[in-house]
């Protein structure tokens, strides 16, 4: 039986946030400092998140669900199509919208292209300026005076996701934008993922992590099953797909270590999350062209025909 929420139904405020931007502008790094925990994964690269994941925050009466999406560029590929479709789709079906922008890379192209088409759509928008620990002080104010120009900004917020500099301030700018109306999830509920889905993201940004240049846009990783154990452990058995034989070498290394140094790195952080004793089992398997596959995209709830 669920328990009674912490607020009445009729004092409770929700709303919807989009955190869009540029690839690598900090975007899951900065849900998951709003969240207080770890709902998207996370890597240096570009293109990491590949489809919406939504982070569950309580602050105060409000419930603010934000919707973490793919980072926008020009797509190429179909995958790529599909992510940037994603990430425009949760701009459109949000209430709000935060465009991140990475604050050491400046008011680049990418960056001009998302804020022309807010414009296009009508949107008022929060403006977060990220990474401002990488940039001197007088070219801060120069480019948010650039941003700024457009009009198109309602609120501008100057942070360090990574550090959590100035993340409150946003999030309390956030509550206030949330509007009276019931809360969506259950209040002790941080994120829409499946514990399936979010155990195979895990593994992947940790591949990511490992495999540097070599292989991280080849790899999609799918928990195959999971046993609930009388212990109160897990066993979760989970494939590795690469798009060509020659590529398992890579993802195996020297006598097996680096696919162990992956599955040891997951392991430790699903642990953490799940708060119990995880026992996971890594297999490599090749799918050929497995981007171009239309199962694929609707297990990860992306369109194929985007």
């Amino acid at each position: 039986m669920s328990e009674e929420p912490s607020v009445p139904a009729e004092n409770q405020r929700c709303g919807f946030v989009a955190v869009v931007g540029a690839p690598n502008a900090g975007k899951s790094t900065l849900v998951n400092a709003l969240v207080g925990t770890k709902v998207s994964i996370v890597s240096p690269k570009v293109q990491t998140t590949r489809f919406r994941v939504m982070g569950i925050v309580m602050a105060g009466t409000a419930q603010v669900i934000l919707v973490d999406t793919p980072g926008i560029f020009q797509p190429r590929k179909r995958l790529e199509r599909a992510m940037v479709a994603a990430a425009w789709n949760g701009a459109a079906d949000a209430e709000h919208v935060c465009l991140v922008v990475d604050a050491s890379k400046g008011y680049d192209d990418d960056s001009r292209a998302i804020v022309a088409r807010l414009k296009e759509a009508g949107r008022q928008v929060v403006l977060v300026l990220n990474k401002i620990d990488l940039i001197k002080r007088d070219k801060l104010l120069g480019l948010t005076a650039s941003l700024d120009a457009e009009g198109l900004f309602s609120a501008v917020f100057m942070i360090s996701a990574l550090s959590g500099n100035g993340v409150p301030d946003l999030l309390a700018h956030l509550e206030k934008l949330a509007a009276p109306g019931p809360w969506m999830f259950p209040e002790d509920q941080v994120s829409d993922l499946p514990q399936r889905l979010l155990a195979a993201e895990i593994t992947r940004e940790k591949a990511f992590l490992a495999l540097y240049q070599e292989l991280p846009y080849s790899l999609h990783v799918e928990t195959e099953s999971w046993e609930e154990r009388d212990d109160g452990s897990a066993r979760i058995d989970q494939v590795i797909y690469v798009e060509r034989e020659s590529q398992k070498p890579i993802l195996l290394g020297k006598g097996g270590r680096q696919i162990k140094a992956i599955g040891a790195a997951a392991r430790t952080e699903l642990e953490e999350l799940l708060e119990r004793r995880v026992h996971l089992f890594i297999h490599i398997k090749v799918r050929e062209d497995w981007s171009e596959k239309r199962g694929h995209y609707s297990e990860i709830g992306l369109d194929f025909d985007a």
